[in-house]
């Protein structure tokens, strides 16, 4: 008997436990480019593009040919026993493309949490300090150190009990918090709570993901900046959902000009393949001991073919460019519904390149709609389109499409979405 949504949903709810959620109730079959089918057979347009990850769009044949070539040779030796040749490769080629001041060095793993995590590691270790400065609404990972910087409470760190000490957080410039309040809180912070004398890191995201979409001031980086230069602290840019071309930049912390000293980076860069890591200074990356730092399946040679793939893709599509492109056509057409009465109210786009979104409000023109999302994706998936939501509030409509996702594609998913906006 063939599998139907409704059968699986209810195999889940059995085998499962309900501590993973999803955001829709669509269990896939196969996906292509900018389309999944769903075990029905139904065809959707993707634009969550499995959460930034599928930059290059589903199942791309250059990755595909590198990740069966791979699985010829072999599939796992850990490279803290037998080393290869791709991830050297790979540390090479990021290295190389790192917005970082000097030399760069990277190291490999498989989460976005362990990049986050391992960033905090590398700058307790260069600076001998313990404490981590993160922002409200910032997400960096759902492991107990990363749910402590993470910037919202629930449901990250509700029922978890005592978060990892020496975490702090400064109100991110959104809606009625500007980038005066933001560096004024921090400097309190120091004059009142903790030395910066004691602080190793501060982490930020150049747009918030689960946040919102809210891109990073660049005025707020340049004080970050600043600061971090007069007390020795590192800054570590998180580019686990914004990197490798999303916002029109390789990394979007380059549209400001601030170089951080360690970036965190996943998702995209595997293109499908679970892989992380964390780019750095050199001098900073080499300041923990020998087996300090590593992972059983820490830079898989399969993930490491299909991340080299990647930034071949990335550079012979001009993958950043086309960025630009998709945001350009999706904030055109989103600026298009602000203000008509047959749709629900939204805002005004926000973000950078493709990586874009917009609030759903409770009026033309007033306050977001708490949850306003959700409901917004689930008509859209009914529909034929994958989107997801975001925001504090979960006020957020996101909008990830894959970037070789064609312009007909991309106007048909607007079209949907246009659709489960109407009243």
């Amino acid at each position: 008997m063939a599998s139907t949504n409704s059968g699986l949903s209810e195999r889940r709810a059995a085998a499962v436990p309900v501590g993973v959620g999803s955001s829709t109730t669509i269990h896939a079959d196969r996906a292509q480019g900018a389309e999944l089918w769903d075990v029905e057979g139904r065809r959707y347009v993707d634009f969550a593009a499995g959460i930034a990850v599928v930059n290059v769009g589903h199942r791309h044949p250059r990755i595909m040919a590198a990740v069966e070539a791979q699985m010829q040779r072999f599939t796992h030796t850990s490279f803290q026993v037998a080393p290869y040749e791709s991830y050297i490769e790979l540390a090479e080629r990021l290295n190389a493309l790192a917005f970082v001041e000097g030399p760069a060095k990277s190291i490999f793993f498989t989460t976005g949490a362990e990049a986050t995590e391992n960033a905090v590691k590398i700058a307790r270790a260069a600076t001998g300090r313990p404490a981590v400065i993160a922002f409200t609404g910032g997400f960096h990972g759902r492991t107990l150190l990363a749910s402590a910087m993470t910037g919202k409470v629930n449901p990250y760190k509700t029922q978890f009990g005592p978060m990892p000490g020496d975490i702090y957080h400064v109100p991110f410039p959104a809606r009625d918090v500007s980038v005066e309040d933001s560096l004024r809180a921090l400097d309190l912070m120091f004059a009142a709570d903790i030395d910066p004398s004691r602080v190793a890191a501060i982490i930020i995201e150049p747009v918030q993901g689960e946040g919102g979409f809210r891109v990073s001031p660049f005025a707020l980086l340049k004080g970050l900046r600043e600061r971090c230069d007069q007390h020795g602290i590192l800054l570590v840019a998180d580019e686990v959902q914004s990197g490798f071309a999303r916002t029109g930049r390789l990394f979007g912390i380059e549209h400001s000009g601030v170089k951080p000293d360690l970036i965190a980076v996943a998702k995209a860069l595997g293109g499908g393949f679970p892989l992380s890591g964390v780019v750095g200074r050199a001098s900073v990356m080499d300041a923990v001991r020998p087996g300090g730092l590593g992972g059983t399946y820490g830079g898989s040679p399969l993930a490491c073919v299909a991340a080299l793939a990647v930034l071949d893709v990335i550079n012979e599509e001009k993958l950043v460019d086309r960025a630009h492109q998709i945001g350009e056509r999706i904030s055109s057409r989103i600026r298009t519904w602000s203000g008509r009465d047959d749709l629900i109210p939204v805002g005004q786009p926000h973000g950078l390149g493709a990586m874009t979104g917009f609030d759903i409000l409770e009026t033309s023109g007033g306050t977001v709609k708490k949850g306003g999302a959700s409901a917004v994706c689930a008509k859209a998936a009914d529909l034929g389109l994958i989107v997801l939501s975001c925001g504090v509030h979960g006020e957020t409509v996101r909008l990830l499409p894959p970037l070789t996702i064609s312009d007909a594609l991309l106007d048909e998913g607007l079209g949907l979405l246009e659709k489960a906006l109407q009243a």
